[in-house]
Formats: structure tokens, C-alpha cells, sequence
């Protein structure tokens, strides 16, 4: 879909590990490397004992940001270690050698893949936030604080913002690359990681809402023209800037951001976007809510009706090929958080001022469907249609875009296609006044 972003788990604070360990004894900090069809993750597993001897635990991955997540079951049984993290549908099963001294086993999110923790020592332990980042927390709103890193540099600033699901420890590695020409900075979205997170209700998150917490930690930090650079659902809060306050920015980059919710494809619509109109016009048949210019208004919401048909047709054609994901068996809901952000998109018909829009075009799909040939094929058809009706929306609607498809790149662009992401960035921040 293209609101993508939820990328693997978190990563954080080591506890110190006891000098002395029974051999059975599964209390303490492990670390192993998950070898993924895409990079290798370095995992910390931190399991503690209570006093009535039941166990909890974290999990970190520690290449990717170090905020914790918690395990929702772990149990340990003769030499059997099983714990689950419901908040990523990832679970483990392994078996602690005689010794003590390591568990190996599978561990599962959607595909299962082989991995063998050993128990870590003071000497041996990963460091798990080996970023050279500041962190300061940046009151936007009543009540309301977001994480903020500084990563240093020289030149001028460069803020970057996550895709969903994200905090800005995503950019720790790519940031690096950044700092002897920018000073870069990344903001943690409220909802998520070590951000506030307020009630998730139509206003807490809303498109409008999150680009004025962007605005607020510019006029914090006291920056002036800075380039701001996002990842996936942060297109919205990039087009909210470049909508309302172009003036405040040098420039925008889309990192594989330019979707429905930053730019509305005037020839094709959305479904979701228009669905949402048409509901607000339906609300206003009511007496004393009609519109005084009840003609224009009823052609306007014929149209919205024939979007929406439209959308429906598309969509029930894919599903003809492509059956709906169903999520594991007891899965927990997605984030509160995500939901509000998601139904709290805008209608950006527009953008102003420098525009970079990086599209994965065609996107390399993964897994996804790999046991059905024909929804797999279908699903790329599908995907790859979006995209670049999309890239085509950018070139059409925003005069001064720049848009650059990188074929078979992953939705995490700046991962996946490092070099090129960087080479476009530079290439495009060296033309701004």
C-alpha cells in the first residue's frame, strides 16, 4: 500500500548483565544477527526474572533505532525460549544450548529465518545507540513534547521526517552520510518512539496538525530556509508546508513520499480522499446545512459519487487477482496512532516552491504473495500503475518538481538505493538559492 513504512522492531538501552549466570538460566542480555534477504540486523534480547519468577522482555534491533519493543508472551521451559512481539507479528522459538551460553532458533515475521543469540557480556555487549546524535525534546503543542536528533554537520539544515510507524533513528546511518555538507536534523512524530503521545482523535492527528509540529521545532531550533526531506506518510506533512508556508523552506524531498496523501491525482482521485469528501457532503444534505448555491453543490457531489464508483470498480478488479492480506491469526490492531494519521489525511492539489520527488519505480515487491504467481504478478501490475500514475501526478501538478524513478528500489529508498538518493539530494540541494 502506499501509506508504507512499518519497517522491522526498535532498538535501545543495554541493561548491565550479571557476572555470574546459572546454565540454565535465561534472565540476562543476548545478542545474534538476523541475516534478511535485504541486510543483516544486529538483535539485542533483554529478558528479566521477577520475584514471583515470571519473565519480560525487550527486543531491539540495533541497525535500525534504539526504542524498545516489548514482548507481549515469553516463556522459557526446559531449554525452550518462545517469546512474540504482537506490535510487529514477529515471534521466536529456540533452544538454549547445554552450556548456557547461546539459543538458536527461528525466528518469524512473516518469513521464518534462522537466529542464534549468545548471551552477551560487559566486554561483548553491542552498543546499542553508537550514533553520534544529540537528543532534545521540543514542546509543539499543550501537553505535547517531540523527540528531536542533531547529528551535527556544517552548511545549511536539513530536517528529516520519518514514514509511519518510524522514529527519526531510521535516519542514524543515512544521516551520516549527510553531515560534512548539511547540518542535519530528524524529527519523531508524535504517536511514536520517545515522542508524546496524545489521544489519537481527529485533531491530534491530522495532516494539519503534524506539519504545524514541524513548523513549531523550526521555530525552536531557529532555523531559517531549511530543506526538509521525508519518507513515505511524511509527504503530507511536506505538502502542508509547501501548501500554507512555502516561504518558511529552501526546498522539499520526497523519499518515495509522493503518494495520494501528498499530492491528489487530479486525473485518476483517490478512493480514500474522495470517499472522505463525499462524506462531508453527504453530511450536508441535512436541512440548514445545504449550501446557498444548491446547483453548484449537487454537481460537486455527483462527481464525488462517480470518483468514488470509480474507485470501486479498481478496486474490486484487484481484488479479483489479488486476494486481501489477512493478518495473523490474533494479531493486534494497527497503532491507534497510525490509524488517526491515516484518516486524517488532506486534499494537496497543489505544492509550491523546489520540489526533489524520489519514486521506487518500479518497486522491488518483496515477498509479498510469493506462493501465488498470479496475485504476485497482479500485485506488481497493480503497484507499479500506482506509482507512476503518481510520478505522473508530481510531473503534471507540480511544475517545480524534479521527479526521479529509481527502478527496483525498496520503499525505504534512502536504504535500499543509498547512492542514488544521495547523488539526487546533493545534485538537487546544490541548485537551491
Amino acid at each position: 500500500m502506499n501509506r508504507r513504512g512499518m519497517g522491522f522492531f526498535a532498538a535501545g538501552l543495554l541493561m548491565a548483565v550479571p557476572l555470574a549466570v546459572r546454565a540454565q538460566e535465561i534472565a540476562g542480555a543476548w545478542q545474534g544477527t538476523l541475516n534478511t534477504p535485504k541486510q543483516k540486523l544486529r538483535i539485542v534480547m533483554q529478558i528479566e526474572r521477577g520475584g514471583d519468577g515470571a519473565l519480560k522482555g525487550k527486543v531491539y534491533s540495533i541497525d535500525q533505532t534504539p526504542t524498545p519493543a516489548g514482548m507481549t508472551s515469553v516463556s522459557f521451559a526446559g531449554s525452550m525460549l518462545k517469546f512474540a512481539v504482537d506490535q510487529f507479528h514477529a515471534s521466536y522459538e529456540g533452544t538454549m544450548s547445554a552450556d548456557g551460553k547461546t539459543v538458536a532458533g527461528t525466528f518469524t515475521q512473516g518469513d521464518s529465518l534462522p537466529l542464534t543469540f549468545e548471551r552477551a557480556t560487559p566486554e561483548t555487549a553491542w552498543k546499542v545507540d553508537a550514533s553520534p546524535h544529540t537528543v532534545q525534546f521540543v514542546p509543539v503543542d499543550k501537553d505535547v513534547k517531540l523527540e528531536v536528533l542533531d547529528w551535527g554537520g556544517t552548511g545549511r539544515p536539513l530536517v528529516l521526517l520519518t514514514g509511519l510507524g518510524n522514529d527519526a533513528h531510521i535516519f542514524d546511518k543515512f544521516a551520516a552520510k549527510l553531515t560534512d555538507k548539511y547540518h542535519v536534523y530528524g524529527i519523531t512524530r508524535r504517536g511514536f518512539g520517545a515522542s508524546s503521545k496524545p489521544v489519537p482523535d481527529d485533531t491530534n492527528y491530522s495532516a494539519e496538525r503534524m506539519g504545524e509540529d514541524v513548523l513549531a521545532v523550526l521555530d525552536a531550533l531557529h532555523l531559517e530556509k531549511p530543506v526538509l526531506a521525508g519518507h513515505s506518510i511524511a509527504g503530507e506533512e511536506l505538502s502542508y508546508v509547501g501548501t500554507r508556508h512555502p516561504e518558511r523552506v529552501a526546498g522539499l524531498i520526497y523519499l518515495d513520499a509522493g503518494y495520494s496523501y501528498a499530492l491528489y491525482d487530479e486525473v485518476n482521485g483517490d478512493m480514500q480522499i474522495d470517499g472522505k469528501e463525499l462524506r462531508e457532503r453527504l453530511g450536508m444534505l441535512t436541512p440548514g446545512k445545504m449550501p446557498a448555491d444548491e446547483k453548484q453543490f449537487m454537481a460537486a457531489l455527483r462527481t464525488n459519487l462517480e470518483l468514488v464508483e470509480k474507485g470501486i470498480d479498481a478496486r474490486e478488479e484487484r481484488l479479483k487477482l489479488i486476494p486481501a492480506p489477512l493478518p495473523p491469526a490474533g494479531a493486534p490492531k494497527p497503532p491507534p496512532a497510525g490509524a488517526a494519521i491515516i484518516d486524517g489525511v488532506m486534499k494537496f492539489t497543489t505544492i509550491k516552491g523546489p520540489v526533489l520527488a524520489i519514486f521506487a519505480d518500479p518497486h522491488e515487491p518483496g515477498n509479498l504473495f510469493k506462493d501465488n504467481p498470479t496475485a504476485r504478478a497482479a500485485f506488481i501490475a497493480a503497484n507499479n500503475k500506482n506509482t507512476e500514475q503518481q510520478a505522473v501526478a508530481f510531473e503534471r501538478e507540480v511544475p517545480s518538481a524534479h521527479v526521479v524513478r529509481i527502478p527496483n528500489a525498496n520503499h525505504y529508498v534512502f536504504l535500499s538505493n543509498e547512492a542514488d538518493v544521495l547523488r539526487e539530494m546533493n545534485a538537487f540541494i546544490a541548485t537551491l538559492p
